[in-house]
């Protein structure tokens, strides 16, 4: 029996064991975008909060799915889990819903009729965004827009020099502004979204550039890079948290050497003051405007 797990549902759900794991945000997993159609048996998906992205998966999901194949999907009732029922309905199949530790929960066995499986597929497939003039996909943080903190940052950067890095690099709007400057020698770019990964692929085409996916937490750190720029993730599973900005930031200032300088920009309302100062020599804010803050930090 082939089984499929797309993201990482609660116990509760009891997620099977030995599934093969699709999720984007994974490192190493199958993408469930080259999963044959109808090979397989089950499938448990934690359906993610955006629309497209949502319909993007489970359209996949029932596409991979086998006559008579089980999906098994569920997510939080206030992130996408009111709306499973109908979403799946729309694509013609019979659906049965109930609810669990806040979460609404829904069983399709797959069966003939379903229909929309297509143009789902196609509005969350990645594609060259109108007016971005870059490669992204929903799912991807601010896939069709410049985020105003990146902005925030590319505008204040001043030309950089050396080899660094571009932590949780999305689809590779800072490495570009990063990338203008001759002197930078060389740039890592990590992202634990695979989709991000394979824009930024398409994006940031120079040969002095290196793109992996990774969870920037459990990086190596060398101690030898010249700058680190930064726009760190702050939510996890959709829920806000601090702690993810303070491990990235002890992460630059591991991966650079003495006087590197670390460039980072934060939600305003972000605490990360203090965990910059206590790993960083010198700390100079140097923008603050718009909701967001943005530091360089010489180690």
């Amino acid at each position: 029996m082939t089984t499929l797990l797309y993201g990482r549902p609660p116990v509760v759900f009891d997620p099977p064991g030995a599934a093969t794991q699709t999720s984007p945000l994974i490192a190493g997993a199958t993408a469930l975008e080259t999963v044959p159609e109808g090979s397989v048996d089950e499938i448990m998906i934690y359906a993610p909060p955006g629309v497209l992205e949502r319909r993007y998966t489970l359209a996949l999901a029932l596409s991979a799915l086998k006559p008579g194949g089980r999906l098994d999907v569920m997510a939080p009732k206030d992130k996408g889990g009111s709306r499973l029922k109908k979403e799946l309905e729309a694509f013609g199949a019979e659906v049965g819903e109930s609810a669990k530790a806040h979460h609404r929960r829904c069983v399709v066995i797959k069966g003939d009729g379903l229909t929309g499986l297509d143009a789902a597929i196609e509005a969350g497939a990645p594609r060259l965004v109108p007016g971005l003039d870059a490669w992204s996909q929903p799912g991807v943080f601010a896939w069709d827009r410049i985020d105003p903190g990146s902005a925030l940052l590319a505008q204040t950067l001043p030309p950089l020099k050396g080899a660094g890095a571009d932590l949780g690099c999305g689809y590779g709007a800072l490495a570009t502004v990063a990338l203008r400057s001759p002197q930078v020698t060389a740039l890592g770019l990590y992202d634990l979204d695979r989709r991000a990964i394979e824009a930024a692929r398409r994006n940031v085409e120079d040969p002095r550039v290196t793109i992996e996916q990774a969870d920037v937490r459990t990086l190596e750190p060398g101690g030898d890079l010249d700058f680190i720029v930064t726009n760190p993730p702050f939510h996890d599973g959709g829920a806000e948290d601090k702690r993810l900005g303070q491990i990235f930031i002890r992460q630059a200032a591991a991966m650079l050497k003495k006087g590197g300088v670390m460039w980072l920009v934060a939600n305003r309302h972000l605490p990360y003051e203090a965990d910059i100062n206590e790993a960083f020599k010198r700390v100079t804010k140097v923008a603050d405007q718009g909701g967001y803050k943005v530091f360089e930090a010489v180690k």
